[in-house]
């Protein structure tokens, strides 16, 4: 089965997640959008039952698989992207997990409402991002550096990368782009997580993709967005 992946072309967005899943695992797919644009995408979706409430979504056959946690709990099954029994619910949890990173590292920029221009909320972009830096980033990057020491192999669940894994490489190097100067200063802290980020940009299987254009630059049209004002060391 080669399957359809249908999110916003242009960003890396909450779809990387799930691309990286599908290239690492040498797993077919077709990113729809990128294809066939935007309307597409939304034309897309309005049709679909049961209909996604935002992309990111896979339709596999007759299944319509929305949320990148979701997704990826499927794939994990399907293409042993994830142990099973109570390590698959591990990871799923990890994951979700690093959900709620990416949300809130999307607030810095966006804490009043996300349709409006970050400059109509810089005065409180200013207040959510000093908070993030200072108390909710070390919060998360200390849980899964202590995740990670407690294995007993170089990855999450061991001595085998999970689709985990790769979403922690994304959300590292998201986090790196948005606030690299918070990001420089941390990172001795959490020795296991970066030494993580470091072996998932090594993957053999992950090579090729890298070096295509498939793998979409970061830009202030995502999730991570680049405001020098609102990084600090």
């Amino acid at each position: 089965m080669t399957y359809q992946l249908w999110y916003w072309p242009g960003i890396p967005g909450r779809g990387e997640f799930v691309r990286l899943a599908l290239e690492a695992g040498g797993i077919a797919y077709v990113d729809k959008a990128r294809e066939l644009g935007a309307e597409a995408l939304m034309t897309d979706m309005a049709e679909r039952r049961p209909e996604p409430f935002a992309p990111p979504y896979l339709v596999a056959g007759k299944k319509v698989i929305a949320q990148v946690a979701d997704i990826l709990l499927f794939l994990g099954k399907e293409h042993d992207l994830a142990p099973r029994g109570a390590g698959r619910l591990f990871v799923h949890q990890v994951q979700l997990t690093i959900a709620d990173a990416v949300q809130e590292a999307h607030d810095t920029h966006h804490p009043v409402a996300p349709m409006q221009y970050y400059e109509d909320q810089k005065p409180e972009a200013l207040r959510k991002a000093a908070d993030f830096r200072a108390e909710r980033l070390p919060k998360y990057l200390g849980w899964f550096e202590r995740a990670l020491a407690r294995s007993d192999g170089g990855w999450l669940t061991g001595k085998n990368w999970t689709y985990a894994d790769l979403s922690l490489f994304q959300l590292v190097e998201g986090l790196r782009y948005a606030f690299p100067q918070r990001m420089a200063a941390i990172a001795s802290d959490y020795p296991t997580l970066f030494a993580l980020r470091d072996a998932v940009a090594e993957l053999p299987e992950l090579q090729d993709y890298f070096a295509s254009d498939r793998r979409l630059p970061f830009n202030e049209e995502g999730i991570f967005r680049r405001y020098p004002e609102l990084d600090g060391a």
